[in-house]
């Protein structure tokens, strides 16, 4: 398989493969393909699902298939970009929910708790996220624009949960309150904040989804 990103704002993935070849997607992504592609749709076991259910993914999984030399496009739903992420044996991947696209068929998408109590209770968007497995190339939506870091061992950043991408398993996941009741009351900041520590990379974007929604609430009337 090889692949071009297309696109400004509203980018494209348009993937290449080969007779037997195969992607796989959560959500409606595709935005055209050649007939030759077989679409088959799996709900991946009772448990599976139910995970999914619970961490608010979609319950079923889409199987793009090859017949032949054919071509499949997945698109991004927000403004930003798509980023390709290469998925290796023991090199696991944790992405911020909702934000995989689609992937080749060696790679396994699953639920990821976080284990740190604070980032259980008060992590908010943090608490379940996405685990890439196994092998192969894997593409994730990015809101707004992309920022990546190389986390040196025991290194941290603070993180607004929402701008977390992902980032490789090695990294370490907590939650850290904002100090002072001052900052807490008036900064706007929010009560809690992400703590990424090394080593390991991690992925940023800048204009969350969520953040938007917030800021474009503030401009609408509310019901009577």
């Amino acid at each position: 398989m090889n692949y071009d990103i297309k696109g400004g704002a509203f980018p494209v993935v348009v993937c290449n493969l080969v007779d037997g070849e195969a992607m796989i997607t959560e959500k409606g992504s595709m935005v055209w393909m050649t007939p030759n592609m077989e679409m088959q749709t799996h709900g991946g076991g009772v448990g599976k699902m139910f995970s999914k259910a619970f961490s608010g993914e979609s319950m079923f999984q889409n199987t793009y298939i090859s017949h032949g030399d054919g071509m499949i496009a997945f698109g991004s739903s927000f403004p930003g970009k798509i980023i390709a992420i290469n998925v290796d044996e023991g090199k696991n991947i944790v992405l911020q929910k909702g934000a995989f696209l689609a992937s080749k068929t060696g790679v396994t998408l699953s639920i990821h708790f976080n284990k740190k109590a604070g980032a259980g209770f008060f992590g908010g968007e943090g608490f379940i996220m996405q685990k890439l497995s196994g092998k192969g190339v894997a593409f994730a939506e990015v809101d707004g624009e992309l920022v990546e870091y190389e986390l040196a061992t025991g290194q941290q950043m603070v993180i607004d949960t929402g701008n977390v991408l992902g980032f490789e398993a090695t990294v370490g996941i907590d939650v850290q309150t904002v100090k002072g009741v001052k900052n807490v009351l008036l900064g706007g900041e929010g009560l809690f904040n992400t703590v990424l520590t090394g080593p390991g990379k991690i992925w940023l974007q800048t204009m969350p989804i969520s953040n938007v929604a917030s800021a474009i609430r503030r401009y609408i009337p509310s019901g009577n």
